[in-house]
């Protein structure tokens, strides 16, 4: 792989993880384990995610934020707790992808995957919060179940083709610039800036 593959990886697996951490380390882990994706000699590095033990919690995660996902109230609490996880361990995967033995490149994809990891998830949070405010919970389901459904198929192709994995990573940054755009005017037209009346009664008379 070169640097750019590496790069689209890396970029891949930190959007992913933003939006299903746990799901996308146990898949990355699982498939490692099962020889189901061999992954070339640099990344190597990354055989530390089929350890029984990552394959374990991240596995209970993985079933944690399932069901969590699906309730409203929930999901709203669980996005909040894990504002800070989902970035740096987004930022992690990305370091533990490029090479150990260049630093440049290390600060780069640590930097640019925690901010990936961030702007997917802040586009999640912000989009589930309008979607749990219906009082009715199929929508919520359904939303969750084709996260669920995108993760899973994304993660495989971002392994199975490297270049694949550039187009997905640029693919769903352009997704999560739209999605907080997107929830940033919908914020503006539910909660306008107050608009300053003027005296009606007009200046005073002489």
């Amino acid at each position: 792989m070169g640097i750019i593959e590496l790069l689209g990886l890396a970029a891949s697996l930190s959007l992913l993880s933003g939006w299903r951490f746990y799901l996308t380390i146990f898949a990355t882990g699982l498939a490692m384990h099962f020889d189901i994706v061999p992954l070339p000699e640099n990344l190597q590095m990354l055989d530390i995610l089929a350890n029984p033990w990552i394959l374990g919690i991240s596995a209970l995660g993985a079933v944690a934020e399932f069901f969590a996902d699906k309730i409203a109230w929930l999901d709203s609490i669980w996005d909040g707790i894990h504002t800070l996880v989902r970035p740096v361990g987004g930022a992690l995967l990305a370091l533990a992808i490029v090479d150990s033995s260049d630093p440049t490149w290390q600060v780069i994809a640590f930097l640019l995957g925690g901010g990936a990891a961030f702007a997917s998830h802040a586009t999640k949070a912000s989009a589930r919060a309008a979607v749990n405010t219906s009082p009715e919970p199929f929508s919520n389901i359904v939303v969750s179940s084709v996260e669920d459904v995108a993760t899973g198929g994304l993660l495989v192709l971002a392994f199975a083709n490297p270049i694949a994995a550039l187009l997905i990573a640029l693919t769903l940054l352009a997704l999560a610039i739209w999605g907080l755009w997107a929830g940033y005017r919908a914020f503006r037209r539910l909660f306008p800036k107050p608009v300053a009346h003027q005296d009606s009664q007009g200046p005073p008379q002489d």
